[in-house]
């Protein structure tokens, strides 16, 4: 059969061929009557527009590259639903490369620039001057989502990490824990560093060293072992506070089941970001909220209103304590 064209559209549904191409241009104007006649006309003669074709021609490929980590954290998959829903009605699609924190981010950038992006989009990943310079001299708009870089080069949107630190510190405190210990991630990340500043600041402000601290680096296994060290120790800690949910759900198992110790009479468990499984009977987990529709919005006015020679802008959004029964308020309002 003979590929259908747009010209073979316009001919049946009796409009002009430049009709049709403004009918699957994305944000043209069209009426709604003759978006359907067109519309209608392409399903019955089976045609689709050639975005490739169309993208030489304009220069806008209508895609944005996300570069991501890792999608083990249940965070990530709720930021990429987000992202990708709020991209389409934009008319724009995510061109997704997952890269680890041993990958040359570099290489795995300049892969993506290849393919014409109108913008880039990191989450979770570190960056380098040279990619800077990279991006700069192409004019593709980036931003960090959920990430920031020393040099404040870049836009970057995340949540108020120091102060959600900060919140679980006083949680804690404030019901008498003693013993407090906190579950770092991976010790490069910008997340990591200011949950954890946060939290010790707060302590120090209210006079409460720290009684333990491991690392899980944000991996499941790790933080298991880390969890096993600090149980075996012969005092063990009466709260754990894990740099990311992910790490405290990997804590819970070794808790109950390995130690069987019960949560919270025994151990309590705090985390951070509050995925929805974090809510399910099975943890009830006491957490900070990161607002992740208001994050993946403010990334895309940051990426779609961006001008060159434009001074990045960094935003953090207010953080929230969200009290469960793995860590329940006991006397008092929660701060």
């Amino acid at each position: 059969m003979a590929k259908v064209t747009a010209n073979d559209v316009a001919r049946y549904a009796g409009v002009s061929q430049s009709a049709v191409s403004r009918v699957f241009t994305p944000g043209a104007s069209v009426s709604k009557a003759m978006e359907k006649r067109v519309r209608e006309a392409a399903i019955e003669l089976g045609y689709r527009p050639n975005i490739l074709a169309r993208s030489l021609i304009t220069g806008s490929s209508r895609t944005i590259g996300v570069v991501i980590s890792y999608l083990n954290n249940q965070f990530y998959p709720e930021l990429l639903e987000l992202l990708s829903r709020e991209l389409r009605t934009r008319g724009y699609h995510p061109l997704m490369f997952i890269a680890s924190n041993q990958d040359d981010i570099e290489e795995v950038t300049a892969e993506i620039l290849d393919y014409q992006v109108d913008g880039v989009v990191l989450a979770s990943v570190s960056m380098s001057s040279g990619l800077a310079d990279r991006c700069q001299a192409a004019g593709i708009p980036v931003v960090l989502l959920n990430r920031t870089v020393e040099n404040n080069a870049f836009h970057s949107v995340t949540t108020d990490n120091r102060s959600g630190g900060a919140l679980i510190a006083h949680h804690l405190i404030d019901n008498g824990f003693k013993r407090i210990a906190f579950l770092a991630g991976w010790e490069q990340a910008s997340t990591q560093r200011e949950r954890e500043r946060g939290f010790l600041d707060a302590m120090h402000k209210r006079g409460v060293s720290l009684h333990s601290r491991g690392v899980g680096n944000f991996d499941f296994d790790m933080t298991k072992e880390a969890v096993r060290q600090m149980l075996q120790a012969d005092t063990r800690p009466d709260a754990i506070f894990f740099a990311n949910d992910h790490m405290a759900f990997a804590g819970i198992g070794v808790i109950e089941r390995e130690f069987g110790l019960r949560i919270p009479e025994d151990i309590s468990v705090v985390g951070f970001d509050d995925v929805p499984l974090a809510a399910w009977p099975s943890f009830e987990l006491t957490t900070v909220r990161q607002p992740a529709e208001s994050m993946v919005l403010e990334t895309l006015r940051l990426l779609f209103d961006n001008q060159q020679n434009q001074e990045p802008q960094h935003i953090e959004l207010a953080a929230e304590l969200i009290v469960r029964r793995s860590c329940p308020q006991r006397s008092g309002d929660t701060e």
